[in-house]
Parts: structure tokens; sequence; C-alpha cells
């Protein structure tokens, strides 16, 4: 393999500029300790926030629940007082035609 050229004795240049080297780091590091600062209290913002939104969203469900349940009884209502003024329709109906009683019930068996 062939040599490179010039000498490999070359003295090493010491640079005098670590003063500006290390004001230059700590600056960098105190804003990045400010950059995390903001970060972490925005977190904790945000914490605050979600746990609040959690609260009324669990809050919306029971209301919600509680609702469906409420329809559910009426519509269950609705339909038995559907059934009965039905019945009574066919029972008039039926008495009117000149049936007796008996026989329409004869005719419920």
């Amino acid at each position: 393999m062939p040599r490179t050229k010039g000498s490999k004795n070359k003295p090493k240049t010491v640079t005098a500029g670590f003063a500006t080297q290390i004001a230059e780091k700590q600056s960098a590091k105190e804003a990045l300790t400010a950059e995390i600062a903001s970060i972490t209290a925005n977190i904790d913002t945000l914490k605050a926030d979600l746990k609040v939104k959690k609260t009324a969203l669990k809050k919306a469900e029971k209301e919600v629940a509680s609702l469906e349940a409420k329809k559910a009884k009426a519509d269950a209502k609705a339909a038995e007082e559907a059934k009965k003024t039905e019945a009574e329709a066919v029972l008039k109906k039926l008495l009117a035609s000149g049936m007796s009683a008996d026989e329409i019930l004869e005719k419920l068996k």
C-alpha cells in the first residue's frame, strides 16, 4: 500500500476557545431544560383536561343509559296499552255482532 505524502508528525493545534464552547453548551443545556419544563407543564395541564373530560364522559354515559331504560319502559307500557285497546275493540265488535260472553270466552281459549 503506498504511503501518503507529507509528514505524519504535524503539531496538534490547540484551540483556545474552550470557554466559548463551554458557554455554548451551557446555553444549549439551559434551553433544553426550559423546553423540557414547558413540555412537562403542558403535559400536566393536558392530563388535568383529560381527567375532566373522562368524568364528563362517564356522567353522560350514565345519563344516556338512564334515558334508554326510561324509553324502553315507556315503549313497553305503550305497547301494553295498545294491546288492551285492541282487545277491547275486538270484544265490543263481538258483543255488537250478537255473541254472548260465554261464546267469546270459549273463542279466546
